[in-house]
């Protein structure tokens, strides 16, 4: 009896560990492939399935060596350190997963060659004027991608928080389009996918690090619009969020370890309160909910001081580059990660790419802080971001109010020359990404009050001073909207970007008669501006405004531009007499966009509420 009773138990263990191996599975392993002969030459990868924190893995390839097996809190993660030899081959190998001695499971991971054709990963810099576009409002090229299977969200044109359909192919039907305009770049809102049951079309919400959106396109799509772009002189900027996560991600309901996300006892958010990270004097509390806060429910606050997400984090940014060969990154919400991740994620890119260019989203109206982010080694805390570009907000809000105000000692153009003067606070103020208006805030030509002098003096600036200048998709055709009636009122979708839409802005019949204005104008602006190596990298000497009119110069090598504008309701004439010290050796000049001649330079006549672009001539 006894003996029977013990086969039983024993039949029952046996069982219950076949049951137990079946359960064993393999989902994922990210990244998905890598590359031979990368300089950074460690490999960690991220394995999810059930249990396979259970295995043990095996690798047997030439130049790959296995350093280190890490389990975490949840049985279903594994992390692979890879220790990579400078004569690894490009080729495929088996990953076995054993449990004991049988193996459980099994993949085939490939290292690719690198792509190393000369300028493919080019920068930016400040021969390039950006365009903001956000795809699913630009255009929508494939209507059989607008609903897809395992999506959560459908389309909905109607609802301007909903997705509208546009999508990779909508960019790409469209690149003559912007290569006419004369911009050089293109800084697309994100493309990862967002599986949100709602608002999922900003894309900010990313549910999988390494797929493009199925609504969008797939990833050879994104691949090829690269490449086409590159063919049209053309560069691309990808947009990337480092801070938070969509809680869509599949990670979330089974986090590798409770300190993936920065948790907390309830839903906490962010004080958005972005100067504690330089703030000398900062709380430590009000620091860790800038840091820890989470940006909305929907977007998980990501915990960079967790080691395995760093390198996560840094490894997926250098996939992305090396697999489609994009030529600079925009990185969201910039100062809210730990600062010493970021300062490390900027590293391992440089490292990789050393001229490359990524720029930050420092949301603040002061020089000084915004100063701080852009890489320099002055700051008085010793810390360094090795950031390249950062965004140049203070000049923005400047722009917004001083062609809408009364000239005054402070107000009016003596905001943008206040503004400039606090150069000396940047390693290099050249580096500054300039804009008028972009996705978060209301359109520039709402900002001017609909008065088309005030758009094209506004462009004139931004066009023309230092820095690397950016625009907003649809501000060409004077699109409209105002942020606090909703975030879809400043995103519409772009007039002839949809089957069915009655009008096609991207044609000239298919503007009105003030936006054709508007366009012709951004387009002898622009394209002019591709060949003024004065404007683009020459330096900045602006003379304090007088009675609303303010002018500067801008010189390289000897050539030079003179900007003029006139502020007032009235007309004016200048005596410049003034400027004799930058006019020197020219006897001539030139308007850019009239291409009327001044015969001589010791008066000048301009309209009111306008702005004159000069090339001086000797």
């Amino acid at each position: 009896m006894k003996s029977g009773k013990l086969l039983l138990i024993a039949f029952i263990f046996v069982c219950f560990s076949n049951l137990n191996a079946q359960k064993i599975s393999l989902e994922r392993i990210d990244p998905p492939f890598w590359w031979a002969g990368m300089v950074h030459g460690q490999l960690q990868l991220m394995v999810h399935g059930e249990q396979i924190s259970t295995t043990h893995p095996v690798i047997d390839y030439p130049g790959i060596k296995l350093t280190q097996v890490i389990t975490v809190e949840s049985p279903n993660y594994l992390f692979l350190n890879l220790q990579l030899s400078d004569t690894v081959q490009a080729g495929k190998f088996v990953i076995d997963f054993y449990k004991k001695k049988r193996k459980a499971a099994s993949y085939t991971y490939e290292l690719k060659t690198r792509d190393r054709r000369p300028g493919r990963h080019a920068g930016f810099d400040n021969s390039d004027v950006i365009y903001l576009l956000m795809p699913d409002r630009f255009a929508n090229g494939d209507t059989a991608n607008d609903n897809a299977p395992g999506m959560l969200e459908q389309a909905d044109h109607n609802n301007p928080l909903g997705r509208h359909g546009g999508d990779i192919r909508g960019i790409a039907d469209h690149l003559d389009y912007l290569s006419d305009l004369g911009v050089t770049a293109l800084w697309i809102n994100p493309l990862l996918e967002n599986n949100m049951p709602k608002q999922s079309y900003h894309g900010y919400a990313i549910t999988d690090y390494y797929r493009i959106d199925p609504r969008f396109g797939t990833n050879d799509d994104y691949k090829r619009l690269v490449e086409t772009a590159h063919k049209k002189g053309l560069k691309i900027i990808q947009d990337m969020v480092a801070n938070h996560c969509g809680t869509g991600y599949y990670w979330n309901n089974d986090l590798p370890s409770t300190d993936w996300y920065n948790q907390w006892p309830e839903f906490t958010r962010s004080n958005y309160r972005v100067a504690v990270q330089s703030d000398p004097n900062a709380s430590p509390a009000d620091h860790d909910k800038m840091v820890k806060g989470w940006f909305d429910y929907s977007m998980a606050d990501l915990n960079q001081h967790n080691p395995l997400l760093a390198e996560f984090l840094i490894q997926n940014t250098i996939w992305w580059i090396e697999y489609s060969g994009i030529d600079g990154i925009r990185q969201d919400t910039y100062p809210y990660p730990y600062k010493d991740f970021m300062a490390r994620w900027m590293q391992r890119i440089l490292k990789e790419y050393p001229d490359f260019n990524v720029v930050g989203e420092v949301w603040l109206d002061y020089p000084a802080v915004t100063a701080y982010w852009l890489d320099n080694t002055t700051n008085a805390d010793g810390y360094r971001s090795y950031l390249t570009n950062v965004f140049d907000f203070p000049l923005a809000t400047a722009i917004a109010r001083a062609f809408n105000e009364p000239e005054g000692w402070s107000t009016g153009m003596m905001r943008l020359y206040e503004l400039q003067s606090q150069d000396f606070l940047y390693s290099d103020p050249m580096r500054l990404v300039t804009f008028a208006d972009n996705h978060d805030g209301d359109r520039f030509f709402t900002k001017m009050q609909e008065d088309f002098r005030r758009f094209t003096m506004g462009m004139i600036f931004l066009m023309t001073t230092r820095g690397i200048p950016q625009l907003y998709y649809g501000g060409e055709i004077l699109m409209t909207g105002k942020e606090h009636e909703g975030h879809g009122y400043i995103r519409k979708d772009f007039p002839g970007g949809w089957p069915g839409d009655t009008r096609n802005a991207f044609t000239e019949e298919g503007r009105t008669e003030e936006q054709q204005e508007a366009f012709a104008f951004m387009r002898r602006l622009l394209q002019w501006r591709k060949s003024s190596k004065a404007v683009q990298y020459g330096k900045l000497v602006q003379y304090l405004p007088e009675n609303g009119v303010y002018v500067y110069f801008r010189h390289f090598e000897g050539e030079t531009v003179m900007v003029v504008l006139n502020n007032l309701q009235q007309n004016r004439e200048i005596d410049l007499s003034r400027f004799a010290s930058d006019l020197e050796g020219y006897t001539r000049g030139r308007s850019v966009l009239t291409r009327q001649s001044f015969e001589k330079l010791d008066k000048l006549y301009i309209p009111a509420k306008s702005g004159l672009v000069i090339e001086l001539e000797k």
